[in-house]
């Protein structure tokens, strides 16, 4: 189940909804928070549900064993027993096929690989959970003493499948104390219709221009088709992941959580440092705290900087999938990443021209992480960079932009800080967010936000009925 389908608006959701505020204490409102979250959960999943309570189960017990011989040899063990069955867990679903067919091509040996379909979202809370334990083992967090608070850790349906990437510190004092007021669940609410705005009514369309361009066989691709396949994929892409995150965060808020943002603008970066700075900030954040410092972050030689920065980034793109492609994709951002770092002549370069090159440097990364086939994407890159033999631009490609204009105009306007700049300025003059002197502002603020907001609504609608167009890009992941 995603958050962009009729089953979960017009089912789920609701009845969510209405069963939590119908509890009367916080307790029951985290148990059926629970029971709603693993029924989400096992509508896509209905067997690997019982991974994810087994991965919840495993941490929590380790947790306690860590926080009862806190400096001890069992704490010890109890953190490197985590790593082991979760590292391992992951391992299995996710990478014995790829490490098999790749022990098989390189030795010519004929291992059955073994055919396990990987659990949904196994990567994002495979992550939160070992956070717990590590920052418990780290005297950072408080052990958790009740399982049912715990698996609501884990399995809160918001961000179960696709993040952000939760620590247990960001929501420890709020699975205890929290309350859900008209504010907060007005904001998450038009939160959710911004992303499911820029999931539905952005994402979709690029992404079906762009699979139309890039979905054929490429052999008689132009430079300009694959330019504009890909530059409407990196929209797809970013609308159909930030928009999953607004929806998250959104939803978390309604709930009386507060998640940490996701997304800030990333195409407006003027670096690659800051690009990523801006991009999935709990997964960068994630492996800058749990593998970057510990290998000693930049405050060693040179040397070991570079290896640290390629191995951070190494994981970080076989994270992202069992697949060369997304090694080689996290190779280059760390090679670009060293390139700023510790070549001066980049600095150099005058902004407004660091800021092209850094998209362009962008989507041309994006055709590595979109082809999984590295003969296709061999032909991708071909034709990027001119040397296909079809020459820049076919009648067809000309077809393409004219037609799609005003759509890749509207993903190009979306992805800057005009459309936040002028919901700030708009809610200033509103008076909203603070004590206002102008409550009959406030109140023009709050119904030019419900009506936009239904509007988003009822036009994701209209369009979720009328396409089969839906994929969500994270859901292998």
């Amino acid at each position: 189940m995603v958050f962009s389908s009729l089953v979960f608006l017009y089912s789920f959701l609701p009845v969510c909804l209405i069963v939590y505020f119908l509890c009367p204490n916080l307790k029951l409102k985290n148990l059926a928070l629970t029971a709603f979250s693993l029924y989400f959960y096992a509508w896509g999943e209905p067997v690997w549900v019982v991974l994810l309570i087994f991965s919840s189960l495993v941490d929590f017990v380790n947790g306690k064993i860590i926080g009862r011989y806190r400096g001890q040899w069992p704490a010890t063990f109890a953190l490197v027993s985590s790593l082991i069955i979760n590292l391992g867990l992951l391992g299995v679903f996710k990478y014995a096929g790829f490490f098999v067919s790749n022990v098989n091509a390189l030795f010519g040996t004929s291992i059955a690989a073994p055919k396990l379909a990987m659990p949904i979202g196994i990567s994002f809370y495979t992550f939160q959970t070992l956070s717990y334990t590590i920052d418990v083992y780290r005297d950072q967090v408080k052990v958790q003493h009740r399982f049912l608070d715990f698996l609501l850790f884990v399995s809160l349906f918001p961000q179960l499948i696709a993040g952000p990437i939760l620590r247990y510190s960001d929501l420890a004092e709020q699975l205890d104390n929290r309350r859900t007021t008209v504010r907060g669940a007005f904001y998450g609410a038009t939160r959710f219709c911004c992303g499911l705005g820029k999931k539905v009514l952005i994402a979709n369309y690029v992404g079906e221009v762009a699979t139309n361009l890039l979905g054929g066989t490429l052999a008689t691709l132009t430079t300009g088709d694959a330019w504009l396949g890909m530059i409407m994929y990196s929209f797809q892409i970013y609308f159909d992941f930030s928009g999953y995150s607004d929806m998250a965060i959104g939803l978390g808020r309604i709930f009386g959580f507060q998640y940490p943002e996701n997304f800030n603008l990333p195409y407006l970066s003027g670096s690659i440092t800051e690009f990523w700075r801006r991009w999935h900030i709990s997964l960068g954040s994630f492996f800058r705290d749990y593998v970057y410092i510990p290998m000693g972050g930049n405050r060693v030689s040179r040397g070991k900087h570079i290896r640290n920065i390629l191995v951070v980034w190494f994981l970080t793109g076989f994270w992202h999938g069992a697949s060369w492609n997304f090694i080689f994709w996290g190779l280059y951002y760390g090679l670009l990443l060293l390139i700023e770092k510790y070549v001066p002549q980049v600095q150099k370069i005058p902004s407004a021209l660091r800021h092209v090159l850094t998209l362009l440097l962008i989507v041309f990364g994006w055709t590595l992480f979109y082809f999984t086939d590295l003969g296709r994407m061999g032909l991708c890159l071909k034709a990027m960079l001119g040397f296909s033999g079809h020459g820049f631009a076919s009648v067809s490609t000309k077809t393409y932009f004219i037609n799609n204009l005003p759509l890749l105009l509207l993903a190009a306007l979306g992805s800057t800080g005009i459309p936040r700049t002028a919901h700030r300025i708009f809610a200033r003059l509103c008076g909203s967010g603070r004590k206002s002197r102008y409550p009959r502002r406030e109140g023009l603020y709050a119904g030019v936000m419900f009506v936009l907001s239904f509007l988003v609504l009822l036009l994701c609608t209209a369009s979720l009925v009328g396409s089969s167009y839906n994929p969500f890009l994270y859901f292998r992941f």
